[in-house]
């Protein structure tokens, strides 16, 4: 649906909104490239990671989630939340500023989430507790014995996220994304084929659904080769 088919009221709340955070936007690339610099060329981290890249939201992709967020049915068992506006903005939307850490493989997330919360703690960052995004049950049971919560995902989404924020009085918040490189082939080909929005091509999103299994095929392949390779070396020193 476009901004011009919705009731009046819907267009312009959604209008002011954008606007208001066009005229914040500046204040949200500070953010998100502190975070960029605080986390990219950490030494440790540096250790542990493939990549680190950062971005604002674009105004367009900012305005259909608010189209989609007034056209969508409230949940059955969820009650009808309140309209975004241009005051409430930077509180329900938490991804105008995103910065996203890449990985090789499963097993580095336990260190690099712990390395992650301790460089923000030491720098007094505001952080709320991970939660991770998944469809596959064998990586839900590897995040919740670490004790972070899990979001399933139908669309089969998977990462890790963190809110951030530089104090408790700062309203510009920053949304932290921790995935492996190859849930990034399937997050670039997704966000390409079916967003802002959804492609009605059946073929598409039946293709999306084999590329999502594919990947969580890929990412159990490479966690595979660097499991044989700590074993080849743990017999080496034998």
């Amino acid at each position: 649906m476009k901004l011009n088919q919705l009731p009046k009221a819907d267009r312009q709340r959604i209008t002011e909104a954008v606007k208001h955070f066009e005229g914040e936007r500046s204040n949200f690339e500070y953010v998100a490239k502190n975070v960029f610099a605080l986390l990219a060329e950490h030494p440790e981290l540096r250790k542990l990671i493939h990549s680190v890249k950062w971005r604002v939201k674009d105004r367009g992709h900012l305005e259909h989630k608010l189209i989609r967020k007034t056209i969508q049915p409230p949940k059955p068992d969820k009650p009808a939340e309140e309209s975004i506006t241009a005051e409430n903005l930077f509180d329900r939307i938490e991804d105008l500023a995103g910065v996203r850490i890449l990985h090789l493989h499963t097993n580095q997330f336990k260190p690099i989430n712990k390395l992650l919360l301790k460089i923000l703690q030491d720098q007094q960052w505001v952080v709320t507790d991970p939660e991770a995004n998944i469809w596959d049950d064998e990586y839900r049971g590897f995040f919740e014995k670490m004790g972070i919560k899990t979001v399933s995902r139908e669309s089969l989404y998977t990462s890790v996220h963190y809110i951030l924020r530089p104090n408790a009085h700062n309203p510009f918040k920053c949304e932290l994304q921790v995935r492996t490189l190859a849930d990034e082939i399937w997050g670039e080909v997704s966000h390409l084929i079916d967003y802002p929005e959804q492609t009605k091509s059946i073929a598409c999103k039946e293709q999306l659904k084999v590329l999502a299994r594919l990947t969580s095929g890929c990412i159990r392949l490479v966690d595979s080769v660097f499991e044989s390779k700590k074993e080849h070396e743990q017999l080496s020193r034998k």
